[in-house]
């Protein structure tokens, strides 16, 4: 992609994703997200009544009497974008790839994002930690990000999640809404068993320390297999090929059960942590699948 073609890409999806996250997007975001966290004010002396949990017990010891720490609502938000820059992305059979429904839903948030005065950043994971954009305001920022989502090439094929979300628990110490963007190709990434050898998940602990929100992005053959005969078929991650007979009601079946075993084991996992999830195909209308997010 040329220099000018990544220009017009940018102002193309500036255009269609900025408009829908003023008009559309504004008040559910601000209704859904906004003073959700509490942050640290101040003390003050104990009064009756007040709830004895909050009391402060090292500034109480110092000065002989009890003193409370006071809260309030976090109006300014930090929201995290965890983009999918994996093999599996670069796949679409009907309007577009991945890729680009990644990108644009990754525009839209970020828009609506800056059109709340908060403060957004973006990790573009593979099975590793590809990039790290800090979480910034503006207009400039998003229109950088909106480049990266667009052009960026990771060093690695693979996915793996669970990295990202280390990642996100490590650099963000205080609590932020966060959205997984990704096709979810990592059958790690719902199993939320603790184990000796892995302790607590990282699925686990991101969503307790964030809002933790799943967007998952795919396409309709990912799903299903069509019957077009003998065709081969390469894993965009591994690179490993195969045959497969399409026309054998078996081979179909065998493929469609695989992807429901795993959108139910990630159903389960969204139970167990009480995340908040979308699933979207590649050819359905986002706009309404984010409402549905919002709306949760």
């Amino acid at each position: 992609m040329t220099s000018e073609e990544l220009l017009q890409k940018v102002r193309k999806i500036e255009i269609k994703t900025h408009g829908l996250s003023r008009n559309i997007f504004a008040g559910e975001y601000h209704s859904q997200f906004k003073g959700r966290g509490m942050a640290f004010s101040e003390v003050r002396e104990y009064q009756p009544g007040d709830d004895v949990r909050s009391i402060d017990w090292n500034v109480t010891a110092r000065l002989n009497k009890p003193y409370i720490k006071v809260f309030e609502e976090e109006r300014e938000l930090t929201v995290m974008l965890l983009v999918d820059v994996s093999g599996s992305r670069n796949f679409g059979t009907v309007s577009q790839m991945k890729r680009d429904t990644m990108a644009e839903v990754a525009a839209t948030l970020a828009f609506s994002t800056i059109e709340n005065n908060d403060k957004v950043g973006v990790i573009f994971f593979s099975d590793k930690i590809e990039k790290f954009i800090p979480p910034k305001k503006g207009k400039s920022h998003v229109l950088h990000i909106i480049r990266e989502l667009l052009s960026f090439e990771p060093e690695s094929q693979g996915t793996n999640i669970n990295t990202a979300l280390e990642y996100l628990t490590n650099a963000q110490k205080r609590r932020c809404t966060a959205f997984v963007i990704s096709d979810l190709m990592d059958v790690a990434f719902s199993n939320v068993q603790r184990t000796k050898d892995r302790g607590v998940s990282p699925v686990v602990i991101a969503s307790r320390k964030h809002d933790l929100n799943v967007i998952q992005i795919y396409d309709r053959r990912d799903a299903e297999l069509p019957d077009v005969g003998l065709i081969k078929l390469r894993d965009a991650e591994s690179g490993k090929r195969i045959w497969a007979d399409t026309s054998l009601a078996s081979v179909r079946n065998a493929y469609a059960e695989a992807w429901q075993e795993q959108q139910a084991a990630l159903e389960t996992m969204y139970s167990k942590t009480g995340i908040n999830h979308i699933s979207m195909r590649t050819d359905e209308d986002y706009v309404k699948a984010l409402m549905r997010l919002f709306a949760h």
